[in-house]
């Protein structure tokens, strides 16, 4: 297929784009589309100098390409995909043109799961990296190691974030079902992407047919702490190796102390010890992470001695804890939150890493499950973790069914009763408006959103600089 010019419909999208890099990388003439484009992967694409229309029209497609890639986020009425439909242009999946150009005859390594994918993908790629073994990855964020979402190297390993988000409109399917692992990692199973997903039992099921996939000669490493995942790997053909905190767990973490803005454990395997384990990132759910990457990566033969390197110098992902900036003595953390047990997990990691300064949330609910009324309950608990809590509105309200949608304001109240200052604001000119002159040296701000969120990641920096010239 070399040398076609192939078109992306959606090219920001995290997969899609990281899947237009590595066309061009194989020498195909590269061009998409897209009318949301935000940091990280639009600066990623202008930096391969990969063409971007900002807006879809039938007209991008003048130059008629010979294949076009269709993102799962569009849907028929697309002017564009109407008019590959039109004109009879060859179209597929970006889950399935990777199958069939990356991933035939090489080692599947597919990391899945609600929560923690795309960081232990990350973590696994750089442990791969450390030991000498040059992996091909594909990673849903940019893996700060690597400085890139992608890499395509010759050697057979390739590791993958397996996302279960669905595949396109005319494949309605997980993305991970066309990845066919030789050996996977199960983080965690929770409600999600309510958008696509009637209730539990429809993740489940999807997990349970990852699951399924993997041959009796792989390998699953899976969660120990979340019955969800039991249930999901019950009847999985291949070995599977439960991590995590239990006694009886085959990977058991131990002795968990946090410390300089990271977190250090002894890891034991089968009962005995195995490595003494150090992450200079926050969070215990990020020693649970690299707890399954080494996991995976000792039993596919990666000497004990390069994952601890590989970890103790892992540099994270983007958007992940992200320190964005230091202004007045204020820090600011971009996260990528999209589910109430994310939030909650963030928020913890960021005490620790940040013990006894005032710690604000914001939040902007733009993710397809945070978006709507059913997490209510667990996102009120998960902000009642920060000191003080501003909340958007919710990202296209609209397109949610009034029943379903969430109202922020109701969030705001019912952590203000449960003692949490919380208030509810139209956008991020107001957020930043009301917080910044309220910020004083020392506090941590944690902003949480899935998207560009108004491009508050620069003004709230912008706002607090401001004011303290203004008082000099």
């Amino acid at each position: 297929m070399a040398g076609k010019h192939i078109h992306l419909i959606g090219i920001c999208g995290t997969a899609m784009a990281s899947l237009a890099g590595m066309l061009q990388t194989c020498g195909h003439r590269v061009t998409g589309s897209d009318s949301a484009a935000y940091p990280p992967m639009s600066d990623q694409l202008a930096a391969w100098g990969i063409r971007v229309f900002d807006r879809y029209d039938a007209a991008n497609l003048a130059e008629l390409p010979e294949l076009a890639v269709v993102g799962n986020a569009i849907s028929r009425g697309n002017p564009e995909l109407e008019f590959v439909l039109d004109e009879h242009i060859p179209f597929t999946s970006m889950a399935a043109l990777l199958h069939e150009e990356f991933l035939r005859g090489r080692e599947s390594l597919v990391v899945a799961g609600t929560h923690g994918k795309t960081t232990t993908t990350s973590m696994l790629a750089w442990i791969y990296e450390a030991a000498g073994q040059e992996p091909s990855f594909l990673i849903g964020g940019v893996a700060e190691n690597f400085g890139t979402s992608f890499m395509v190297k010759p050697t057979k390993p390739f590791i993958l974030e397996g996302d279960e988000y669905d595949t396109a409109f005319f494949d309605k399917g997980p993305k991970f079902m066309h990845y066919f692992p030789d050996a996977a990692i199960l983080t965690h199973v929770e409600f999600d992407h309510a958008d696509i997903y009637d209730d539990l039992r429809a993740v489940k099921t999807a997990f349970k047919r990852l699951v399924n996939l993997i041959p009796r000669r792989g390998r699953l490493i899976a969660f120990d702490g979340n019955e969800n995942v039991t249930e999901c790997v019950a009847k999985a053909f291949c070995k599977v190796e439960r991590y995590g905190k239990s006694p009886d767990s085959h990977w058991r973490l131990r002795d968990i102390a946090h410390a300089d803005g990271g977190v250090q454990w002894t890891l034991e395997r089968d009962g005995g010890f195995f490595a003494k384990l150090t992450l200079p990132m926050p969070g215990e759910h990020n020693a649970l992470n690299a707890t399954a990457a080494a996991a995976l990566a000792a039993g596919q033969g990666i000497p004990t001695a390069a994952i601890a390197e590989a970890l103790a110098t892992f540099r994270s992902v983007k958007r992940r804890l992200e320190v964005r900036a230091e202004v007045n003595g204020v820090t600011i953390i971009d996260d990528f939150a999209h589910h109430p047990t994310a939030i909650r997990e963030t928020l913890r990691a960021l005490r620790h890493a940040y013990a006894g300064r005032r710690l604000v949330a914001i939040l902007e609910p733009r993710s397809n499950t945070l978006r709507r009324n059913v997490f209510e309950d667990a996102l009120v608990e998960s902000l009642g973790l920060a000191d003080e809590v501003l909340l958007a509105s919710v990202f296209k309200s609209e397109s949610i069914p009034e029943a379903e949608r969430l109202e922020p304001a109701n969030v705001a109240a019912r952590l203000r009763q449960g003692g949490t200052p919380a208030e509810a604001l139209a956008d991020a000119p107001a957020i930043v408006a009301a917080l910044a002159p309220k910020l004083q040296p020392g506090d941590v701000v944690a902003i949480m959103s899935n998207g560009g969120f108004g491009d508050i990641y620069h003004l709230l920096p912008q706002a607090i600089a401001a004011l303290h010239e203004a008082t000099r």
